[in-house]
């Protein structure tokens, strides 16, 4: 009977670790745009690597207490795995790159995010764009935000795609201004 069960639990876990590596970035961002709809929020997709320290900063930052409750109560947040080498390679989300391609975000590093309502219409993303320069063209990767320029534009995307307060909003400046006095 053990080695039923042993069995079982081995198929099991083997084929839930076959369904992560398969689950192609259009199925995730699908999945979390349903399940934002549900919820009644939007979708916060987060571009990331294991060795990125930004991306660890972006991700402390939405989880510091300071800020954990308004992301939770606004996004359904969906992590998506890029750019990883050599043994972690395979932790890459198939077509991950392809839709950085896509959105002209492949060039500009990681962390990159993108904001989907829940039809998956993408309603903001990561990249500043200056002087009226076109979504059609690459701008410059805010990231995880940590000075002024990038942080208010951080702010600005969140005043458009959720409900802040302005304590909400103060303390998120606050927290990811922290960021840039670590680096």
């Amino acid at each position: 009977m053990k080695n039923i069960i042993l069995i079982l639990l081995v198929v099991f876990i083997s084929s839930s670790i076959y369904a992560q590596k398969t689950t192609d970035v259009n199925t995730i961002i699908k999945e979390a745009c349903a399940e934002a709809g549900k919820e009644h929020k939007n979708a916060l997709i987060i571009f990331h690597a294991s060795w990125c320290i930004w991306c660890h900063k972006l991700d402390s930052s939405i989880n510091d207490a300071s800020c954990k409750d308004f992301f939770n109560n606004n996004f359904v947040i969906q992590h998506i795995t890029a750019f990883e080498v050599d043994k972690n390679e395979k932790l890459n989300t198939p077509g991950a790159i392809e839709f950085l391609k896509a959105h002209h975000a492949d060039g500009q590093g990681i962390p990159a995010w993108f904001i989907f309502d829940k039809e998956g219409n993408l309603l903001a993303d990561s990249q500043l764009h200056h002087n009226g320069q076109s979504k059609d063209e690459e701008g410059i990767n805010v990231g995880c935000p940590s000075n002024e320029t990038e942080i208010n534009y951080f702010i600005s995307v969140l005043k458009k795609t959720s409900t802040i307060s302005n304590d909400e909003e103060a303390a998120i400046k606050k927290r990811f201004a922290a960021n840039g006095l670590t680096q």
